[in-house]
């Protein structure tokens, strides 16, 4: 067998954690505090969730991968679309009821890839 010329790197350990948006080593970040907590695969998923809540379905928004002020600003705004209240927990958004069809929509306008996940 022949060595390849062309090799390229697949995977590595030697920079550690990188930062999401500058893909630079968490030490020498220089996105500032506005960096979100996680990205993950760019995906917004919409979850209904009946858990610990007296039967009442509850609509979860994760992966928006926004910063605190953002995340704030559009969870204000999806629940005037809905028309109901909800809270912005530390990684997600909950927006009462099972409004997953509305948000998609909404979502999907501000130019977010989105699915629909979960019961």
């Amino acid at each position: 067998m022949s060595k390849q010329k062309n090799s390229r790197l697949v995977y590595s350990t030697d920079a550690g954690r990188l930062c999401p948006q500058c893909h630079r080593p968490v030490a020498g970040c220089v996105c500032g505090r506005d960096r979100p907590t996680a990205v993950g695969d760019g995906i917004v998923r919409l979850h209904r969730e009946t858990k610990g809540r007296g039967g009442k379905a509850v609509t979860l928004i994760r992966g928006l991968g926004l910063p605190e002020r953002e995340m704030q600003e559009l969870a204000r705004a999806l629940k005037q679309k809905c028309g109901v209240g909800g809270a912005l927990r530390e990684d997600h958004i909950e927006i009462q009821g099972d409004q997953r069809p509305t948000i998609k929509v909404e979502l999907e306008k501000r130019g977010f890839t989105v699915k629909i996940a979960g019961g």
